[in-house]
């Protein structure tokens, strides 16, 4: 802590005391000064002359000037003495916020995993040292997930690429390779480019809902499921839907990016003969879409894990497709953009039910559709 500090604080200290003192003393000279009850003359010798007798004084009142002579140099040695008593109270008060200010400046990006560990009283100090590990915990789940991310994506990246070129050096390689052979290049090709470029778009996406919200407009998470579905067809999962209006605010491509994650993962991650049930309406105030489906047994403990940017589970890495493992990270960082929630549920059987509310509708507007019947599809 720098020296200012404990010299402010011990100026403080000691102009409280000054002024305090001053205070009384003036008090007291104004009392003695102007006292109402002047000081009773000295009582009589006994009769007869007989023994001494008192001289009275000269004047009624005490000697104001000498108390207050002797008052001013008696605040003056207190001054002293509470500004020496204030500048040692100040040091013992900043030593603990000495120590921590030093333990800070040893924590660097690369070492976050060093906390202050205040001990001592639960006093604000300990608060102050508590708070501030509890950020650095958060800034080091920050900081561990960004290098992980940063890892996945450019191995997720670099295999197309790698994939691309080693099939280009394959063809280029065989000297008896005719049109057909080369067609079958370029199309796997392709194919890999296609990939490359859904994973650009998903990281776009996922770096978009990030930053939050630029604009909101009224939205129906309802009607836009209902087009969502539309756009799905008919895949083998038997799809069911209960679509209740549901009016919110957001981002429209945002949350038709939302709803059509959570169905391809439902289409993408199901069993043969399996379901997806999808359901919207208004819960506690707040629209909410629920969609579940059937699928492998999800254990508990990894759900969260469902939800971080390449992470899959074993049995997710089965399903049929090339999934990105981005689908839910993207659906999770858009309801975090739009200050919802997010809810991901394993089923006993197998499967798994994911629950988004968003804040509700900002206008009145979209009262009329509350109102309407709710759509059925399967």
């Amino acid at each position: 802590m720098r020296p200012a500090v404990r010299l402010r604080l011990t100026l403080l200290y000691g102009g409280l005391f000054l002024g305090a003192g001053a205070l009384l003393i003036a008090l007291v000279y104004i009392l003695v000064e102007f006292s109402p009850f002047p000081v009773a003359p000295a009582a009589p010798g006994p009769p007869g002359g007989i023994g001494p007798s008192v001289q009275a004084a000269p004047t009624g009142r005490p000697d104001s000037m000498r108390l207050l002579v002797n008052s001013a140099i008696a605040l003056a040695v207190m001054a002293v003495a509470a500004v020496l008593l204030g500048r040692l109270m100040a040091e013992r008060v900043l030593r603990p916020l000495g120590e921590m200010t030093a333990a800070v400046r040893r924590i660097t990006a690369d070492r976050l995993d060093r906390r202050l560990a205040a001990s001592g009283p639960d006093d604000e100090l300990k608060e102050l040292a508590d708070t501030f590990d509890e950020l650095l915990d958060r800034l080091e789940a920050a900081f561990t997930a960004q290098r992980r991310f940063v890892a996945n994506a450019s191995h997720e990246l670099r295999t197309p690429l790698t994939l691309q070129r080693a099939m280009a050096e394959v063809a280029l390689a065989d000297p008896e390779a005719d049109a057909s052979s080369l067609r079958a290049v370029l199309t796997r090709m392709l194919a890999a480019g296609e990939h490359q470029e859904r994973l650009i778009e998903a990281l776009l996406t996922l770096a978009r809902s990030r930053q939050g919200l630029h604009h909101q407009e009224p939205l129906d998470l309802a009607a836009i499921t209902a087009i969502a579905l539309d756009r799905l067809g008919n895949p083998e999962p038997r799809v069911e839907s209960a679509l209740h209006p549901a009016p919110a605010s957001g981002d429209g491509a945002l949350i038709e990016r939302l709803v059509a994650n959570l169905l391809d993962n439902a289409v993408r991650y199901n069993v043969p003969g399996g379901w997806i049930r999808v359901e919207t309406a208004v819960v506690s105030g707040r629209p909410t879409l629920t969609i579940t489906n059937s699928g492998p047994v999800i254990p508990p403990d990894r759900v969260d894990l469902l939800l971080e940017p390449f992470q899959r589970l074993e049995t997710a890495r089965k399903a049929r497709g090339d999934g990105l493992g981005l689908g839910l990270s993207i659906v999770a960082a858009i309801a975090e953009a739009h200050h919802g929630t997010l809810v991901a549920r394993p089923l006993p059987a197998g499967g798994l039910e994911v629950t988004v509310a968003l804040p509700g509708r900002l206008t009145p507007a979209g009262a009329d559709s509350a109102s309407r019947a709710p759509a059925t599809r399967s």
